[in-house]
């Protein structure tokens, strides 16, 4: 297994590292009290859902990447640098810090949209 796929296992467990800081939630009817959340809670929240919502381009862009080119040095860079991006944009959604987590968001996107055109190109 390659590191980028270990990667893959690591982004689809991401979602559930901020959850943890959500307090507050009826366990009964956790989803209708999201509403009511506020500060870290609900950052910790919009960061669990963004982390979900930036994980199926990234498994397709590895996915994609191995089959075109199979396993390969620059994916695994990529899919490392994916991972970094995606913690430091989780780091600066729960600190609250604006702009840094627009450009971590940004660093993220761009990194998948490189590995589609890496596996295109190459």
């Amino acid at each position: 297994m390659t590191i980028a796929f270990w990667c893959v296992l690591v982004a689809a467990l991401l979602p559930y590292a901020p959850f943890g800081l959500v307090k507050g939630l009826d366990p009964r009817v956790p989803r209708s009290s999201v509403k009511m959340l506020t500060g870290l809670a609900a950052r910790a929240h919009g960061a669990h859902l963004n982390a979900f919502e930036a994980f199926p381009p990234f498994a397709a862009a590895v996915i994609i990447s191995h089959l075109t080119l199979g396993a390969n040095r620059w994916t695994n860079i990529l899919a490392l640098l994916f991972l970094l991006a995606r913690f430091a944009h989780m780091g600066a959604y729960l600190a609250d810090r604006q702009p840094p987590r627009s450009a971590a968001w940004a660093a993220g996107l761009l990194i998948v949209i490189a590995m589609f055109v890496h596996a295109a190109w190459a």
